[in-house]
C-alpha cells in the first residue's frame, strides 16, 4: 500500500494535516514554496530583538473546545482580549462600534437603553441586504457608514461595500453595550513563544519531509505516486487558470511597511484603522498584544494592493460564479483534496481553519 502524503502548503491546514496523518503512520512531504513554515502566521525575531509577524497580526478566538484542546498540544499561551481603534474626526473611537464609540462621536451620553434607541432610530430598515453597504445601512446607520467602514472598505478591497457581498460587512460586530473587545469568544489568546515556534512543535515528527522555497509547479512530475495529495494554494492556479478567458478570480493582497523606533509605545492600543485621509489601512504595533519588555518598538503599516501574496478572496458573485466553475473540476480527481483559504476560496478565521483540517481529515479516514 502506498502510504506517501503529499501536502502543497505550511500554512494551518497543511501542517494540521500533516500532524494528523504522520502520527497515523504515513510519511508525509510538505512542499512550501516560501522559506518558512507556518504560512501568514509566521513570525520572527528582528534585528532589534523584537517579535514581527511578517504578514501582519494573527489574532486566535475560538469557542471551538476540540480546536482549542488540540492547539494547547503544541503551546502554552498567554490570554489576549483585542481592542481595535479607529481614528474618526481626528480621535481614536473603539470598534466594533458600541455605547461608547457613538458617544464620543456625537457628543452624547447613552446607557444600553439609549444605544438600542439610537440604533433604531438611525439605521436603515433592509431585511436581507443584498450587498456590504445595505449590510452596514441596517446595522450601524448611514453616519457611522461613512465615516469608519465606507473609505476603510474601499481601500483595503478596491471596492466600495455596495460591490462586496453583505458578509464582509457582517463580520464586524455591533454593540449595544460598553464592551469594546473586538472577539467575545470564550478562548482569547497568542501563543507564548510565537506562532512559528507553534508549527515547529505542530510539525516535529519523523513521518514529515519539508521542503522548504519549492513551488509544487516545478516539480509535481517527480513526486511519483502518493495515497493522497493536499492542496492548500490558490485553486485557479492548480489548474493552470483554466477559465481565465471568463475572468480571472480576484485575491486581495497587503503590502506591509515596518519601521522600528526609538520609543518604547507608539499608539494606545495593538491595532489603529485607519478609514480617512492616509493611503494604508492600519498600523498594527505587535508588542502591545505579546507584552515584550523592550525599550523599542516596531509598527506596520498595511497597504492593500492588487499585487503580491495572494491573502484574501474577494467576496461577490462575479468571483463566486467563477469558483464555483473551479470547484466542479476538483470532483473529477481521484485522491486530491483542496483546502483552506485560497483553496476554497473562502475567508476563515484561524480556528476554522484548524477545524476545517481536523474535519477533513476525520471525514477521509472514516471512509
Amino acid at each position: 500500500m502506498n502510504n506517501k502524503i503529499i501536502i502543497i502548503g505550511a500554512g494551518i491546514s497543511g501542517a494540521t494535516l500533516a500532524e494528523r496523518y504522520a502520527n497515523k503512520g504515513y510519511k508525509v512531504v510538505i512542499i512550501e514554496k516560501r522559506h518558512h513554515i507556518g504560512g501568514n502566521c509566521y513570525d520572527f525575531i528582528n534585528s532589534d530583538g523584537l517579535l514581527v509577524p511578517l504578514y501582519g497580526p494573527h489574532l486566535f478566538h475560538t469557542n471551538d473546545e476540540g480546536v482549542w484542546k488540540y492547539v494547547n498540544r503544541f503551546s502554552e499561551w498567554v490570554p489576549y482580549e483585542h481592542r481595535v481603534l479607529s481614528f474618526v474626526d481626528r480621535r481614536y473611537v473603539p470598534v466594533p462600534v458600541n455605547i461608547k464609540t457613538v458617544n464620543m462621536l456625537f457628543n452624547l451620553n447613552l446607557d444600553e437603553k439609549g444605544m438600542v434607541q439610537w440604533l433604531e432610530e438611525n439605521t436603515e430598515k433592509i431585511a436581507n441586504p443584498q450587498n456590504s453597504e445595505e449590510s452596514a445601512l441596517a446595522r450601524v446607520g448611514k453616519v457611522l457608514y461613512q465615516k469608519m467602514f465606507k473609505n476603510y472598505t474601499k481601500k483595503q478591497w478596491d471596492l466600495y461595500p455596495n460591490e462586496l457581498a453583505p458578509e464582509v460587512m457582517n463580520r464586524i460586530p455591533v454593540r449595544t453595550n460598553f464592551d469594546d473587545r473586538y472577539f467575545t469568544d470564550k478562548y482569547q489568546a497568542l501563543p507564548k513563544d510565537g506562532y512559528t515556534k507553534l508549527f515547529k512543535n505542530l510539525l516535529n515528527h519523523k513521518n514529515i519531509e519539508i521542503r522548504l522555497n519549492t513551488d509544487y509547479f516545478d516539480i509535481k512530475d517527480s513526486l511519483g505516486t502518493y495515497a493522497k495529495l493536499f492542496y492548500t494554494g490558490q485553486i485557479d492556479r492548480f489548474f493552470d487558470y483554466k477559465f481565465s478567458n471568463i475572468e480571472k478570480l480576484q485575491y486581495r493582497s497587503i503590502r506591509f511597511e515596518f519601521e522600528t523606533l526609538n520609543q518604547e509605545y507608539y499608539q494606545p492600543t495593538t491595532t489603529v484603522n485607519y478609514p480617512n485621509d492616509y493611503d494604508f489601512t492600519r498600523i498594527t504595533e505587535h508588542k502591545r498584544a505579546t507584552g515584550q519588555i523592550h525599550p523599542k518598538t516596531t509598527i506596520i503599516r498595511e497597504y492593500s494592493s492588487w499585487e503580491g501574496e495572494p491573502y484574501y478572496p474577494v467576496p461577490n458573485p462575479k468571483n463566486q460564479k467563477l469558483y464555483e466553475e473551479y470547484r466542479k473540476e476538483t470532483e473529477k480527481l481521484k485522491d486530491i483534496y483542496f483546502v483552506g483559504r485560497l483553496a476554497n476560496y473562502k475567508y476563515f478565521n484561524m480556528d476554522q481553519a484548524f477545524r476545517n483540517a481536523l474535519d477533513l481529515f476525520d471525514m477521509i479516514e472514516r471512509k
